[in-house]
C-alpha cells in the first residue's frame, strides 16, 4: 500500500539535493507534491520527470508574495495539505571577524524566516492529522568554525519544531525536524570558496563522520518520509538525526 496515497505534500526547495529526493519519495508513495524552487530550469525538470503527480511553483521562501502564491496554488487544488516539508535554505562559511549584517540577515531570512512564513501561510490549509517536517542540521548540537550563523539558524529551527508541536497538537498536527549530517549535494560542494577545493572539503567532512562517508539525499528522504507518514504517528516535537553517527558518537 502506498504510504501517502491521496495525500497532498508541499516540498520547498524541491528541485535538487534533499528536496528533490523527498519529492521522489513522496510521489512514489502516491502523494501529489507541490514543489517550490527559485530556478525555472529546475522546476521544468521536475515537471518533466513527474508530470501530473506534481504542481510546480517558482518561489523564494524569503519572499512573502511568493509564499502567498504557493498557498494559492495549494488552495486551488481543493484537497488541503497533509504534509509540509519546509526544506529550503542554505548557508555560507564566515569566520567571526568576517560576519556581516547581510550574512546574518540572509541566512536567518531563508533558514528561519522562510520556515516560519512557509508554515504560517499554509497553516489554514492543513488537514487534520497533517505532518510538518522541518529541515534542521546536526550542527545544531555541534560547534563548527566559521559556520556559526548557519548553526544558530538551525538551532532556531529545532526550537520552532518544539514550540509548534505544542501549539498544534490540539489540531492533530505533528511537527518534527530532521537533522542531516553532511550530505552529498551540490549545495554542500558549493560551500568551498574555491571550486578546486570542493573535493578536499567533502573528503574532510566525510572523515569526521563515524561511518566514514557522506550521506546520500535519498537516505534523508526516507527519514522525512517516515516523519511524514503514519509510521511516526506517536512522534511530535522530535528531532531525528540522520548523520552517520556524527552527533552521537
Amino acid at each position: 500500500m502506498e504510504e501517502l496515497a491521496g495525500k497532498t505534500a508541499l516540498v520547498t526547495g524541491g528541485t535538487a539535493g534533499i528536496g528533490l529526493a523527498a519529492v521522489r519519495a513522496f510521489a512514489a508513495e502516491g502523494a501529489h507534491v507541490v514543489v517550490t524552487g527559485r530556478r525555472e530550469a529546475g522546476l521544468a525538470a521536475v515537471a518533466a520527470e513527474f508530470g501530473d503527480a506534481v504542481t510546480t511553483v517558482a518561489a523564494d521562501v524569503a519572499s512573502l508574495d511568493d509564499l502567498d502564491r504557493v498557498a494559492e496554488a495549494i488552495a486551488a487544488r481543493g484537497a488541503g495539505l497533509d504534509v509540509v516539508f519546509a526544506n529550503a535554505g542554505g548557508g555560507e562559511f564566515a569566520a567571526l571577524e568576517d560576519i556581516t549584517w547581510e550574512h546574518v540577515t540572509q541566512t536567518f531570512g531563508a533558514n528561519v524566516g522562510g520556515v516560519v512564513f512557509t508554515v504560517q501561510k499554509v497553516l489554514p490549509l492543513l488537514n487534520a492529522g497533517a505532518s510538518i517536517v522541518l529541515t534542521g542540521s546536526n550542527i545544531d548540537v555541534k560547534g563548527s568554525p566559521s559556520f556559526s550563523i548557519y548553526a544558530a539558524s538551525k538551532a532556531a529551527v529545532r526550537s520552532l519544531a518544539r514550540s509548534w508541536a505544542a501549539e498544534l497538537v490540539g489540531r492533530g498536527i505533528r511537527v518534527n525536524s530532521v537533522a542531516p549530517g553532511p550530505i552529498e549535494t551540490p549545495g554542500l560542494a558549493g560551500l568551498a570558496t574555491d571550486p578546486a577545493q570542493s573535493d578536499a572539503l567533502l573528503s574532510g567532512l566525510a572523515a569526521g563522520v563515524p561511518m566514514q562517508r557522506l550521506g546520500r539525499p535519498e537516505e534523508i528522504a526516507q527519514a522525512v518520509l517516515f516523519l511524514a507518514s503514519a509510521r511516526s504517528a506517536y512522534m511530535t516535537g522530535a528531532e531525528l538525526y540522520v548523520d552517520g553517527g556524527a552527533s552521537q558518537i
